[in-house]
């Protein structure tokens, strides 16, 4: 079997004011530091394969169709045996 991590976040040409909500909250915590947030989503995929080829074929697939939204997201994978 793999375990495919699959991170996905808004372009960086894109606005993104969940994570403009985040910073100013971590603002009025005191944490001034922070200057930009970025939020995203993080999932974790168990495939049942060992073939590494079709695994990140088969995890591209799905990111393109339904994971993430491609006009305004970006994504990125990593496969590992387990």
């Amino acid at each position: 079997m793999i375990k495919a991590t699959v991170d996905v976040t808004i372009k960086q040409s894109v606005l993104d004011p969940q994570g403009n909500a985040v910073r100013e909250a971590l603002h009025s915590l005191g944490f001034n530091e922070v200057e930009k947030v970025r939020v995203g989503k993080y999932m974790e995929l168990i495939l049942h394969t060992t073939d590494r080829n079709e695994a990140e074929a088969r995890v591209r697939t799905m990111c393109e169709k339904l994971l993430a939204n491609t006009v305004i997201e970006d994504y990125r994978f990593e496969l590992e045996g387990i």
